[in-house]
């Protein structure tokens, strides 16, 4: 199922995952003359007289060049250049996702170091560095080396480096914990590959003591004079000693670096380890020895693997991404030893900090901190983008390679910025709902879409889906979509022992606005109005529909069953829209056509509420098409008394207006031009002034403009109730129903129970002002 997904994921769409995208404009004819003939003549004399500008009239400054020739990928061997090619995407796909840099991957099709070498000399003036891939050993130390002493630009051989700067810091943390010095270590690293030698080398480096490192290979120790197996690399590291295996030389070890294979090191071998010993079993995907079975041997060990289901995964996504943003910003002329070890020392600090709550629900943990089963940041953790980036581009300046050295100061908050919280704001909602899954129901059980996110759902371990629908339907579709095994829970409607009750309830409800009995029977076998008693009635903690259905079809439901919020007279339609630099939240964009001043005040503050749900702190914007009276037209007036309508009732929510959108998200506008306002450092949820101009922004920012969306997310029920469009992919729905969990999850008002609730208020009102997304 896993292959077959995988497959699906770099074939389905655009084949592949990365794409190039311009930066510049080019509509016109006068932009055409720019970006070629007979503009760009411009920038190439500059250059020619200059060579140096290339990195300020190019894109070279930010570009990363993936060199490989496909002879050690992954697990897999030498597979050649164009099978090494969806790894190399892969590596620039986590490049641009966690430091924003550009990428191009180059498969070369050699064996031959030398061809290598004169090809990453000849693609040089292109690029502002080169990350060296899946290379085998020897020939990537010879390679690396080559290209160190004779180009001016970073270039690191990531199998080696990237792994050892990372190990180096969980290593030191470790170290710490077990209260051992590094420099009195014995330390076996088992793995004479391009990983394991530099592992070696750079504990070295760290302090380790160089006659303290025992090196195995599948021969058994590198020992000195051993003539089998060997080359120059391994007799750096040649130890003069007796010992011939592996079990002889972790008997007494302090610390074991497994980059070998799975089941390399038995328990026994573990036990016979110094006492608190420090295990690395970093094989993947199966490791030298089980975390659980290591544990076991000896529950005092200090455990790291390869593996995302385990505490301590070593990985190198949390090394390449950094080092080279730091270095390419300094413009350095190399990556250099001085640069490795100050990006090893700023991961090990970062694990000794105070992890903030976005870290832990990104990973759906309630509590994380320094010991035993956390010496190494989360490969999710924001601020390894600004601590290892810019340790390394002060060890850059601090070693003389730096050409353009940086404010540190002005640096940090510069790398702050780029990548702002848009990377893993779905990550920490998704994750934050495995903390606590709910039920969810989907009114329509049967669609094929509504079935896959379901699987996805439950195989993730993020909410309990509820299907209404018929079961055989159901299990045949499963079974037609490759599911069978799936067996989620069904109701149907009618057979279900709760329709009686629910109809009854619902004629209750609805007693003074013309239902009788017999029609609330014919109501509750629609499933969209029988999903929503069973979120009224606690059977549900909420309800996602809408995927075959109109907006309001849906909605409309909701509204007459489902309890609103305590002191809450409405709900409203929020679209999170994420861009390359930031979140922004658009309200209203699904639910109430033409608000009034109250409506709209009530509007802002729901939609501060989702921004909260997305760890940001809100700033709000009343938009208008005037500055702070700069036109006097009611619809403006509208707005600027909604802004204070807010600011009375919650003078601790900073929001202003009216104002024109530009003004809104510009600070150096609202600096320059109102230093009076309230709004500090732009807004990041924008109110709009009616349901229509919403929800066409926020269509021309997912088309136009390059956004993510998600949603609509509604708000103001007081347990989730989400409306799907019709167009949603597998994804959406995923995303929507984590919202939903963690909505039902949040600590607001308390919700009243279904026995007790009144009345809600009368749907009819709210009803005429649904808007279709």
């Amino acid at each position: 199922m896993h292959e077959q997904a995988a497959l699906d994921y770099h074939r389905q769409g655009r084949k592949g995952k990365i794409e190039v995208v311009a930066t510049k404009p080019c509509r016109t004819q006068w932009d055409l003359s720019l970006a070629y003939t007979p503009g760009v003549a411009a920038p190439c004399r500059e250059i020619e007289r200059s060579p140096d500008l290339n990195f300020e009239y190019t894109a070279r400054a930010n570009l990363v060049a993936v060199v490989t020739n496909g002879s050690a990928v992954l697990g897999l061997g030498n597979i050649g250049a164009a099978a090494g090619k969806p790894v190399m995407e892969g590596k620039a796909v986590l490049f641009k996702r966690f430091a924003d840099i550009d990428v191009f991957d180059l498969e070369v099709n050699s064996q031959d170091p030398a061809e290598i070498i004169r090809f990453c000399q000849m693609i040089e003036p292109t690029f502002g560095g080169i990350n060296l891939e899946d290379i085998k050993a020897p020939e990537c130390f010879q390679i690396e080396e080559a290209l160190r002493a004779s180009l001016s630009i970073p270039v690191m051989h990531d199998d080696q480096h990237g792994t050892a700067i990372i190990c180096g810091a969980g290593l030191l943390n470790a170290l710490e914990i077990a209260g051992k010095r590094i420099a009195d270590i014995r330390l076996v690293v088992n793995g004479a590959g391009a990983a394991g030698i530099a592992c070696a080398e750079h504990f070295i480096r760290l302090g380790a003591c160089r006659g303290n490192i025992v090196l195995c290979d599948t021969k058994g120790v590198v020992y000195e004079g051993r003539g089998e197996g060997m080359n120059p690399y391994k007799a750096r590291l040649a130890a003069p000693t007796r010992l011939r295996t592996l079990a002889g030389a972790l008997r007494g070890a302090d610390v074991f670096v497994g980059l070998s294979a799975a089941g390399a090191v038995t328990p026994a071998m573990v036990r016979s380890m110094a006492p608190r010993p420090i295990v690395f079993a970093l094989a993947n995907p199966d490791p030298e020895i089980g975390y659980e079975e290591a544990k076991a041997a000896s529950p005092g060990a200090i455990i790291a693997t390869g593996r995302s289901d385990f505490p301590n995964q070593i990985n190198n996504v949390l090394g390449f991404p950094y080092i080279f943003r730091g270095a390419l910003d300094v413009r350095a002329r190399a990556i250099n030893s001085e640069m490795e070890v100050a990006a090893t020392r700023a991961l090990a600090a970062l694990a000794r900090q105070d992890v903030p709550d976005a870290v832990l629900r990104a990973y759906g943990l309630r509590r994380l901190e320094f010991g035993p089963e956390y010496i190494i940041p989360k490969p999710f953790d924001p601020r390894a983008l600004v601590e290892e980036s810019a340790a390394v581009a002060e060890a850059a300046m601090r070693s003389g390679l730096a050409r353009v050295p940086v404010d540190l100061a002005a640096y940090r908050e510069q790398l702050a910025r780029r990548l702002n919280r848009t990377y893993g704001v779905m990550q920490s909602v998704r994750q934050s709902a495995k903390l606590a899954p709910k039920r969810l129901v989907f009114p329509e059980g049967e669609h094929e879409k509504i079935l896959r996110a379901a699987y996805q759902l439950n195989l993730e371990k993020m909410a309990q889906p509820v299907l209404l629908g018929r079961a055989g339907l159901i299990a045949a579709r499963l079974a037609e979509i490759g599911l069978p095994q799936f067996t989620p829970e069904i109701v149907e409607p009618e057979a279900s022992p709760r329709f009686e009750a629910y109809v009854r309830e619902f004629a209750h409800l609805r007693r003074r606005h013309g239902v009788t009995l017999t029609e609330a029977r014919d109501l509750m076998r629609d499933p969209n109005y029988f999903g929503a008693m069973m979120v009224r009635q606690g059977d549900a903690d909420g309800l996602l529909g809408g995927i075959s259905h109109h907006y309001p079809e849906t909605l409309r439901p909701a509204l007459q069953i489902v309890p609103l919020r305590p002191g809450v007279r409405r709900v409203a339609g929020v679209y999170g829209i994420l861009t390359r630099r930031q979140v922004l939240f658009f309200a209203d964009t699904s639910v109430n056509i033409d608000p009034s001043s109250e409506d709209l005040a009530e509007i802002a503050v729901l939609a501060a509420d989702v921004a909260r749900d997305f760890d940001l702190e809100p700033r709000v914007a009343m938009l208008s098409f005037s500055n702070f009276g700069s036109n006097r037209h009611p619809l403006a007036q509208k707005m600027s008394r909604a802004a204070a309508l807010v600011r009375a009732a919650h003078p601790e929510l900073m929001v202003d207006g009216e104002l024109m959108a530009d003004t809104a998200v510009t600070p150096a506008l609202l600096e320059r031009d109102y230093p009076f306002s309230h709004l500090k450092g732009g807004a990041n949820v924008l109110v709009f002034p009616g349901l229509e101009s919403a929800n066409i922004a926020y269509k021309l920012m997912a088309r136009l403009g390059g956004a993510e969306t998600l949603g609509p997310i509604l708000t103001g029920f007081s347990k989730p109730v989400h409306v799907l469009q019709r167009g949603d992919a597998m994804e959406d729905i995923v995303n929507l129903a984590a919202i939903a969990v963690r909505q039902a999850d949040a600590a607001r008002a308390a919700t009243p129970s279904a026995a007790s609730a009144v009345e809600p208020p009368d749907g009819e009102v709210q009803r005429s002002r649904i808007g279709d997304p």
